[in-house]
């Protein structure tokens, strides 16, 4: 199994997003396009933490790819989880990057709940082995309720790739105690 971590460094981890609703939306303005100045926001921020690995291109560029990608259909896949994921010749390599918001971000999600974990996936369009076996691995990582529970609880950029490095494997309650 790949893992996480062997793409996830500390400078590609936010531990919470800046990006936030209006407090007071101008009523005239619709929802929709409320809901997507936000999650245009919020992959902004994403962009930032992929360009800061050192192996993107064009940060205009990227971005313009990961909205079109957004665009096509929501990347929120539910649980409070969104896997913003793009095949753009921006990404020189496999790119892995992790934002959290404590207080969540609708984002389209198909249960209609906030997303609170943000984990991006950028990758050159002819890696697909590597693509898909993380997608697979990110899929099984988060499907646990405590494993969401202890990334929204991890203090820092080192707790979170801990909790990655840990994998699905070996359950929750366990993992403080490998200290």
């Amino acid at each position: 199994m790949l893992r996480l971590t062997r793409y996830l460094r500390p400078s590609c981890i936010r531990l919470d997003l800046a990006s936030r609703p209006e407090p007071e939306p101008d009523p005239s303005v619709h929802p929709d396009r409320l809901r997507w100045k936000l999650k245009e926001s919020v992959l902004g921020e994403i962009v930032d933490l992929l360009i800061a690995s050192g192996r993107a291109g064009n940060p205009s560029k990227l971005l313009t790819d990961v909205v079109n990608r957004e665009r096509k259909a929501s990347t929120s896949v539910g649980q409070g989880v969104a896997i913003p994921h793009v095949r753009t010749m921006q990404a020189k390599g496999f790119i892995v990057a992790y934002a959290r918001s404590i207080a969540g971000i609708d984002f389209d999600s198909p249960d209609g709940l906030p997303v609170h974990h943000f984990l991006a996936l950028a990758a050159p369009p002819y890696d697909d082995a590597t693509y898909l076996k993380i997608y697979r691995e990110i899929g099984t990582l988060f499907a646990d309720a405590s494993v969401r529970d202890a990334l929204l609880r991890a203090e820092d950029e080192h707790a979170i790739i801990g909790l990655f490095a840990r994998g699905p494997e070996m359950p929750v309650e366990n993992w403080e105690d490998e200290g």
